[in-house]
């Protein structure tokens, strides 16, 4: 079945790109700079993706869109954030929602486009871990606790999710870096101390003590 998708982006890169990316599948696309959001919203109505931008305050960007989404229906959204961003970025909760990171491979973003439009295949069993009252969702990001969406940020969930993957081994501070924040982050050690006691408090007495500090070693998550 061909769908609609609005497309919304200020950089001439990403322009180029997803056009190719969405000349490849059964679409129709209406496309414009952030400015002109609203406008295309308006004039196009019973969409079915928006594939949105966020520059600058990301946040902020995102949260706007998620809000003008909820007005017109259901509609999906697929937000394209800079790396810069992610330490703060937060997927909406509202909508059905995915991210690509600026400069994202065409194959990564036709998977996430497919999968947004036309779901089905995309999520197996295995995609999904279920802890106590906690489930994640490894395709789409998102972590469920008593079947209320987890409000966190990125880089929270990917800490909570590597570990939730990999249970019962212990991990130094350094080694998570790598693992999860990856080989370009210069910043000290400690943040991952941050990361863990934010985690902890939005996971709740319970859920949190599954999240163990190994003494002088680093942190596990124990079945």
């Amino acid at each position: 079945m061909r769908k609609s998708v609005i497309f919304v982006a200020d950089s001439l890169d990403n322009a180029h790109k997803f056009q190719q990316v969405l000349s490849g599948l059964d679409v129709d696309v209406a496309a414009g700079s952030s400015a002109q959001f609203k406008k295309l919203l308006s004039q196009h109505p019973g969409y079915d993706l928006v594939i949105y931008e966020a520059r600058g305050e990301a946040l902020g960007c995102v949260a706007q869109a998620e809000s003008l989404l909820l007005e017109d229906g259901s509609a999906s959204l697929l937000v394209i954030v800079g790396e810069d961003q992610l330490g703060e970025f937060r997927l909406p909760v509202q909508v059905k929602s995915d991210f690509v990171v600026h400069g994202a491979g065409s194959e990564e973003c036709a998977a996430r486009i497919r999968q947004l439009l036309w779901p089905g295949n995309e999520s197996s069993a295995s995609d999904f871990i279920a802890v106590d009252s906690m489930t994640i969702n490894l395709a789409t990001y998102q972590v469920n606790v008593a079947g209320e969406p987890l409000d966190l940020t990125y880089l929270e969930y990917a800490l909570l999710a590597f570990l939730v993957t990999h249970p019962g081994r212990t991990y130094s501070r350094d080694a998570l870096l790598r693992r999860v924040w990856g080989f370009d982050y210069y910043g000290g050690s400690r943040t991952v101390d941050v990361h863990v006691r934010r985690v902890r408090a939005k996971l709740g007495p319970d859920l949190s003590q599954h999240l163990e500090t190994v003494r002088g070693v680093g942190y596990l998550w124990s079945a």
